[in-house]
């Protein structure tokens, strides 16, 4: 516990003093610091942000899977809250939304993704209460 009290102080004072270091700088000197999204090497129509953004959403998405998989196995519900799917799949349709207003297209397609993994959750959690209990 210690360890991780040491860790966190240290990931504050290095945030901290990266933020504190743009402080009191002008328009002209802040732009320096802003880095320029180009074209990725390796799939020259993707900007590096969206090559960013697909692995980032690739875990983000794909996190309920393991409840998913593990609810299949053992053919039952136990352990399972449908809330938590219900309400993530609802913001997921949020940032889908999102997606379509900014033009993203890692934010559309991973969370469109995240949406049917949560929607195969909580269908998934009913099926196997409905069986519990005419069992």
């Amino acid at each position: 516990m210690k360890r991780f009290n040491s860790l966190a102080i240290l990931v504050l004072v290095l945030t901290l003093v990266a933020s504190c270091s743009c402080y009191g700088l002008g328009p002209h000197e802040t732009q320096d610091l802003i880095p320029r999204d180009t074209q990725s090497l390796l799939l020259p129509s993707f900007k590096r942000s969206e090559i960013v953004g697909l692995v980032a959403g690739f875990g983000t998405t794909f996190a309920a899977l393991p409840d998913l998989i593990a609810m299949f196995r053992r053919r039952s519900s136990a352990g399972m809250n449908p809330r938590m799917a219900t309400i993530m799949g609802a913001f997921q349709i949020l940032w889908v939304y999102y997606g379509l207003l900014i033009g993203s297209r890692p934010v559309i397609i991973w969370n469109v993704i995240a949406v049917f993994v949560n929607f195969v959750n909580v269908s998934a959690y009913f099926y196997f209460v409905r069986k519990e209990r005419h069992s």
